[in-house]
């Protein structure tokens, strides 16, 4: 393929619960949970922040890196499972922020957590075939918990944008393909406030067979093993489903370190794999070979095989915050507060 990824930024919002501070409330032991789900901390929105703010500051990095002028954009997509309008589309109000209005095409994409690696495939078909100079793929979410739910101790917020070319490539998408079932091991219907999960059947046959079977059938594809792949990133519901795929196929914790995420900031649902490849780039030396593996509830995994190039050295990945940053910094806060900003207090009549 000749397309690639050419530019890319993150953001997370700078607040911060653990689980300890959510286990005191429930009567649960929130360290233990933690330390169950390898989830150190978990990040927060603001009250002023959402999808729409996320996906505006990862793409604003990218495009100030990149050197992109925001016209020649022809195609941007949002992937998120928490666009704030149910009937009005996060990725025009994005376009129009950063400037890449009007003459592009522009749609919301919804497959759980693998919403952000689906757009960056459909961006890639739409830069091969020449129909777009440049497409942006973005994953985002301000995913949210029951209160009380296991969900509650890792559903977090943050994103990713990437800026799919043909020029000044910095990593190659050598080769992608996708495995998809219907397993409705998570899903809210309309109106519900809080998702709804299958409990341990989100791991097996959900999470595990998913990323396994595409991971797998990927590697056979292009003739590849595991010892070829200097990275390796997979989409993160927590930190320990990551770690223990990653064993089962082979790879070793060196080449998991710098894409797993979620230990830090939480679950971040479509950006959660994005995030991972985002930290990855933002330490890869050119030539070396990247393995992403997202996965959606629904359910289906896009695999990809990707390649940092000479010109990643080149790249200016010292403008905006490394995801490192992000990782060790934050600003924790107390349940209530963190209640209150997640619109988890409804007063009588709501």
């Amino acid at each position: 393929m000749e397309a690639g990824i050419v530019s890319y930024g993150a953001y997370v919002p700078r607040y911060r619960i653990t689980p300890t501070e959510i286990g005191k409330v429930w009567g649960v032991d929130g360290a233990a949970m933690g330390q169950g789900l390898n989830v150190h901390r978990k990040s927060v929105p603001a009250p002023d922040e959402d999808t729409i703010t996320i996906s505006t500051e990862a793409l604003r990095t990218a495009l100030i890196r990149g050197a992109i002028d925001p016209q020649e954009i022809g195609a941007l997509y949002v992937g998120s499972e928490s666009h704030p309008y149910a009937v009005k589309p996060t990725a025009t109000v994005v376009a129009q922020a950063v400037g890449a209005t009007p003459n592009l095409t522009a749609a919301d994409f919804e497959f759980a957590c693998k919403a952000g690696t689906a757009a960056i495939q459909t961006c890639l078909g739409l830069v091969e075939s020449r129909m777009v100079r440049y497409g942006v793929a973005i994953g985002s979410d301000t995913s949210q918990g029951a209160p009380g739910d296991a969900l509650e101790y890792s559903a977090s917020a943050g994103g990713a944008a990437f800026v799919i070319g043909r020029e000044r490539v910095i990593c190659s998408l050598r080769k992608t393909l996708s495995y998809t079932t219907d397993t409705p091991d998570f899903w809210r219907r309309e109106g519900e406030r809080y998702p709804s999960h299958g409990g341990r059947f989100t791991g097996e046959p959900a999470y595990f067979r998913h990323v396994t079977e595409c991971g797998n059938r990927l590697m056979e594809e292009v003739g590849s093993t595991p010892r070829d792949y200097a990275h390796v990133v997979f989409h993160q519901p927590n930190g320990k489903f990551p770690q223990r795929v990653g064993k089962q196929m082979g790879f070793t914790e060196e080449q998991m370190r710098h894409g797993l995420v979620t230990p830090y900031i939480g679950n971040t649902y479509s950006g959660a794999a994005l995030i991972g490849l985002a930290n990855v780039l933002d330490y890869a030396k050119p030539r070396e070979r990247i393995l992403m593996v997202g996965y959606g509830s629904g359910a289906g995994s896009d695999a990809f095989d990707l390649e940092t190039t000479d010109e990643i050295a080149r790249f200016d990945r010292g403008y905006g915050r490394p995801v490192q940053d992000y990782l060790d910094h934050g600003i924790e806060l107390p349940y209530a507060v963190y209640a209150k900003f997640r619109g988890k207090i409804h007063m009588g009549g709501e």
